[in-house]
């Protein structure tokens, strides 16, 4: 790390937002946890042994799954399910919407990038592609942006054709790609930053210091925010300056988890700590509730839609009147 990032570090750990540290014999941060039981579905729907990956469009819910493999659309008026389109390999990463299609990162014999036409509901192509287990793919205005590999090597694809523009090199260990507002934002799970490529031309902007093992982002209320896996949490960044403003202590490291924004909340998930919910007004989370289940989020049409990955489901939680609790805090 250079002498700047270094100095951002320390910064980022000054502007620190204190929160109660972890008992050491259960997840999360003591006075805010609920029991799961707490939280009550609208709606649950059973997708596969496993169930991963939520990706929200302006008229469905996406969320991939395993046995078979496959993404299930979800009629958010109805909460039922209109389409199940099997695919060619695991869906092992994060979905994005655009141009038209559902893009799928799939792991197994053949790795690529899946293309699910929206209209028809229906597999179109798979791009062959090295893709990154636990990444992501982004869409910006032009292009499609993943990792291929653990060098570094950040790819822009054109989505017509599926062939690569440019192949652009930022630190080994990166991992999930987010675009927001011209910027490619990409987070490095082997260390401790995130770094900022600019869509259009694809130059390197810079890099910022995160928490320890920084895998999914979000953006939300002029920031970004990075789950951090070392050491359970949060890393607020300022979207114009690029430069950390805020470290949030959740109380839940570990492997896996996601990250989103809606409702004036930021909201993550990790196993045992199936949902909490972060107020970023004042830099704290407010509510978690643990126990099992979880593993990926995504917010729209008024609700998290929340998986268990174990249990192969997803759940749709109003916002409204979330997880009005049945028991005190612990």
């Amino acid at each position: 790390m250079t002498r700047r990032l270094i100095r951002l570090a320390i910064l980022a750990t000054t502007l620190s937002t204190a929160s109660p540290a972890a008992t050491a014999d259960a997840p999360g941060i003591p006075g805010i946890r609920h029991p799961v039981a707490d939280l009550h579905p609208a709606a649950t729907l059973k997708l596969g042994k496993t169930a991963d990956w939520v990706d929200i469009t302006p008229d469905s819910v996406w969320v991939g799954a395993t046995s078979p493999n496959s993404v299930t659309r979800i009629d958010p008026r109805t909460n039922r399910k209109v389409a199940t389109v099997e695919l060619p390999g695991e869906p092992c990463a994060g979905l994005v919407s655009g141009f038209g299609a559902l893009w799928i990162p799939l792991c197994g014999a053949k790795p690529g990038l899946a293309r699910v036409d929206m209209k028809t509901n229906r597999l179109d192509r798979v791009i062959p592609l090295g893709v990154k287990a636990e990444g992501g793919v982004t869409a910006s205005g032009d292009s499609l942006w993943l990792v291929v590999d653990d060098a570094g090597t950040l790819v822009r694809l054109d989505p017509e054709t599926g062939s690569v523009r440019q192949r652009i090199k930022i630190a080994p260990g990166s991992h999930n790609p987010l675009y927001a507002q011209g910027v490619v934002w990409i987070t490095d799970v082997a260390g401790a930053q995130i770094t900022a490529v600019d869509a259009a031309t694809g130059k390197v902007l810079g890099e910022t210091p995160t928490g320890p093992n920084p895998r999914f982002l979000t953006t939300g209320s002029g920031a970004l925010w990075t789950l951090n896996q070392g050491d359970g949490t949060l890393t607020r960044i300022d979207a114009r300056t690029r430069k950390p403003v805020a470290t949030i202590a959740l109380g839940t490291p570990g492997h896996g988890g996601d990250i989103a924004w809606g409702g004036g909340r930021i909201w993550t998930t990790l196993s045992g700590v199936p949902l909490s919910e972060t107020d970023p007004r004042r830099n704290r989370p407010v509510r978690q509730w643990t126990g099992s289940g979880g593993d990926s989020l995504k917010v729209g049409f008024g609700a998290v839609w929340l998986t268990d990955y174990k249990g192969g489901t997803v759940a749709r939680l109003a916002l409204r009147g979330l997880g009005r609790p049945a028991s005190r805090p612990r």
